[in-house]
């Protein structure tokens, strides 16, 4: 059984929930964000809903769970649960920040009390599970010392009726807390050097996406499967993930001025061991000959080597791909040499890849 405590963690109390938050949990419980990956939530959510939940928090207590508001100067800004430890001391937990308190830590920082304070009562393990798609879920979990465990795929259903992957999280309490990401999210959410923008792919850059890798000039160097567009959205849904789990890095570019969509860009192939990531690229035929993407490039690798452990980005590039060597070098990359016959061409026969790379500066 789980004592019945209050935790305080610097400027957040963890404490059980009480009449007093009945109405922001009600405002909590009707923003869109939380109802879109929380669909068993009634929707409208009121204020019978809000007290229905009071008495099940009491009940999970008596349960040998815990249910926690998390408060910072008085006042409700998300909650906490803990799914009863089982016969072989495994905890579960989920959590909901508030409009309000978004983007202040609030929800890793009570994550990682909450777990600390399980070992501290004997659980050995703490699981969670976020949707590929909740990115800020997602990066609550590494900031809280969680490592991921795998995907279940398929594994909920959200609130406009699709189905999404979940990914599984655990902390046992020998496990070491990474302070830092391998890859760290932008600063300022994006990239911009006065003309070119670099942001997140979103699932509303796949038509775009798409219509630009059908271009017969584009998929000529295309290499693997073009991809429908059912597909390309499924890409752009897990791009956050793959951000955050340190796999690669998908961004759109965008016009500065006017927002359009003007290609793709990517960091991929990251091997923190060698210190070395991948860069590759397309831009749509009507933004070509304007010095988009080596502006793409440079900001991209720019902010690598400023923001990352990484020594060393190359590319790769068809041998007769003229207009991507140009990118490349005006970007600073040199040439390193061929990788005969390594790639298989649409009709079976084989192309050569011409390597590339520039190093961090000394």
């Amino acid at each position: 059984m789980l004592p019945r405590d209050v935790i305080s963690t610097g400027p957040l109390i963890l404490r059980p929930p009480a009449e007093e938050d009945v109405e922001a949990i009600v405002k909590v419980c009707n923003d869109p964000v939380t109802a879109r990956f929380l669909p068993a939530l009634p929707s409208p959510y009121r204020v019978q809903d809000a007290h229905a939940f009071l008495e099940k928090a009491a009940a999970k207590w008596a349960d040998g769970g815990a249910e926690f508001v998390i408060a910072q100067d008085g006042g409700y800004v998300g909650s906490i649960g803990i799914v009863p430890p089982d016969q072989w001391g495994v905890a579960s937990i989920g959590y909901v920040v508030a409009p309000w308190a978004r983007g202040r830590n609030v929800a890793a920082t009570a994550a990682r009390a909450v777990t600390d304070w399980l070992f501290d009562h004997g659980v050995r393990r703490v699981e969670l599970q976020a949707a590929v798609e909740n990115v800020a879920s997602l990066r609550v979990a590494v900031k809280a010392g969680f490592l991921e465990e795998g995907r279940r795929r398929d594994a909920k259903r959200l609130r406009d009726g699709r189905y999404v992957d979940m990914v599984t999280f655990a902390r046992l309490a020998e496990d070491a807390v990474t302070a830092e990401p391998y890859l760290p999210f932008f600063a300022d959410g994006e990239l911009c050097d006065g003309v070119v923008r670099l942001v997140p792919m979103a699932v509303e850059d796949a038509g775009d996406f798409h219509r630009m890798l059908a271009d017969p000039t584009v998929a000529a160097y295309h290499f693997g499967p073009m991809g429908t567009l059912e597909e390309h959205e499924r890409r752009c849904r897990y791009t956050g993930y793959w951000w955050v789990s340190g796999q690669r890095i998908e961004l759109a570019v965008r016009d500065a001025a006017s927002g359009a969509f003007a290609g793709h860009i990517q960091l991929a192939h990251v091997v923190p061991s060698l210190g070395q990531a991948m860069v590759g690229y397309s831009l749509v035929p009507g933004f070509r000959g304007k010095g988009f993407m080596t502006r793409a490039v440079r900001l991209l690798v720019d902010w690598a080597f400023a923001n990352t452990a990484l020594h060393r980005i190359v590319a790769g590039t068809d041998p007769g791909n003229a207009a991507s060597h140009a990118v490349l070098e005006r970007a600073g990359f040199s040439r390193e040499g061929v990788h005969r016959g390594l790639f298989v061409n649409a009709d079976g026969t084989r192309a050569d890849d011409l390597a590339w790379s520039v190093l961090r500066p000394t």
